[in-house]
């Protein structure tokens, strides 16, 4: 088989760019040319599952990354390989096209990671909103699992699927993870209809971590982030191999997710104290309100003592503490994604001046706000 030298290989890298996930695995892929050699790059547009598979198949180059999600296109890519001897590296599970490598993210441990972030809040009831049963592995807990045609990754073929009735009937509450953002997006909506609380009674974790998926849900929905600019630089770094005349010494590679990022659909305690969860509700909605601990008293028509012992008792800290880590979480996204200045972001997190912010953030965090945000940005 005839190499051709790295600064004039011709790859096709054929994955569409609609979802988070597919833009990583791009990401990967564009930093491991950058790093390297330059390809020769063929990446035709397409919308997902529905490659230009005529062009594809005309294509002629030294080799393929792809999701190979479709019996079309693993026989398009098969039959390529029969005719020009390339080299294929797969970036989806679903492993259709035999004797090929393939980069995916490693199932079991979002699995793990997804139950320890239930367990850490105290539920004891599971369930997965999945096309595909992969993601259940590794729980090592009884879990009410949903499913639904399709694999992991396409979207499902009706937004009305009635799961209204499937949540309704699940032990409350339960932490349910969806197999990836826009199933999680889907449960929401399910519950709002149903009138499921959430993330009260039902609280819901997606994968992916789309972050425009899961800031515009409502409430915004939690995710596992998964690694996938790593996939795509490992895929490349495979399919580099490949074409040098490499053997590789196995063909499954699989990443594991690089941590969740917890937002409010997520952000509940499973504990059997009705005021306890009614004073966490209220402050999760007003918080950034510039709430106080007696707004919450008044509210309940408690008093101050029972408040305070019930939440030591329950969750270990003051109902004062629980209004200001709503507060900071507020503080660090607004830090994070937007460029307002301080007085805006104190005035939005519920502080009422911007040096008071300045001063409790330096203290809780070890560094200034300013700087923090510089080192977050890096």
């Amino acid at each position: 088989m005839h190499f051709a030298p790295a600064a004039g290989r011709r790859v096709a890298v054929v994955i569409e760019a609609s979802n988070a996930y597919a833009r990583g695995l791009l990401a990967g892929i564009h930093r491991h040319v950058r790093e390297h050699e330059p390809w020769t790059i063929f990446l035709p547009e397409h919308g997902r599952g529905f490659p230009p598979l005529e062009p594809l198949a005309r294509w002629r180059g030294d080799g393929v990354i792809a999701r190979i999600e479709t019996a079309a296109i693993a026989r398009t890519l098969a039959a390529l390989r029969r005719r020009q001897k390339l080299a294929i590296v797969d970036v989806s599970a679903g492993r259709l096209l035999s004797d090929t490598p393939y980069v995916e993210t490693d199932d079991a441990a979002i699995a793990r990671l997804a139950a320890e972030h239930f367990i850490e809040r105290d539920f004891r009831h599971f369930a997965v909103l999945a096309p595909a049963e992969a993601v259940v592995a590794g729980t090592g807990r009884s879990v009410a699992v949903y499913r639904s045609p399709g694999r992991r990754g396409t979207r499902p073929a009706d937004d009305d699927e009635p799961i209204e009735a499937w949540l309704g009937a699940l032990p409350k509450p339960v932490g349910l993870l969806a197999c990836y953002d826009i199933r999680g997006r889907q449960a929401l909506d399910a519950c709002r209809r149903a009138g499921i609380a959430v993330p009260d009674e039902v609280a819901v974790l997606g994968v992916d971590d789309d972050e425009l998926l899961c800031g515009l849900a409502t409430p915004p929905l939690s995710s596992v982030i998964p690694d996938a600019v790593g996939a795509g630089r490992l895929a490349a770094g495979l399919l580099e191999r490949l074409m040098r005349g490499e053997r590789l010494e196995k063909d499954e590679w699989l990443l594991p997710p690089l941590g969740i990022a917890s937002r409010q659909s997520s952000d509940a305690l499973a504990i059997d104290d009705l005021l306890v969860v009614a004073a966490v509700r209220f402050i999760r909605e007003r918080a950034t309100a510039g709430l106080k601990v007696q707004d919450v008293v008044r509210k309940l028509d408690t008093t101050r003592r029972i408040l305070d012992g019930r939440f030591l008792a329950r969750l270990g800290h003051s109902p004062h503490e629980e209004i200001a880590r709503h507060q900071f979480r507020r503080v660090e996204q607004l830090l994070a994604e937007t460029d307002l200045p301080l007085a805006t972001v104190a005035e939005r997190s519920g502080f009422r001046h911007a040096e008071y912010m300045t001063v409790a953030f330096t203290k809780r965090y070890g560094t200034p706000p300013s700087r923090w945000r510089q080192a977050r940005r890096r």
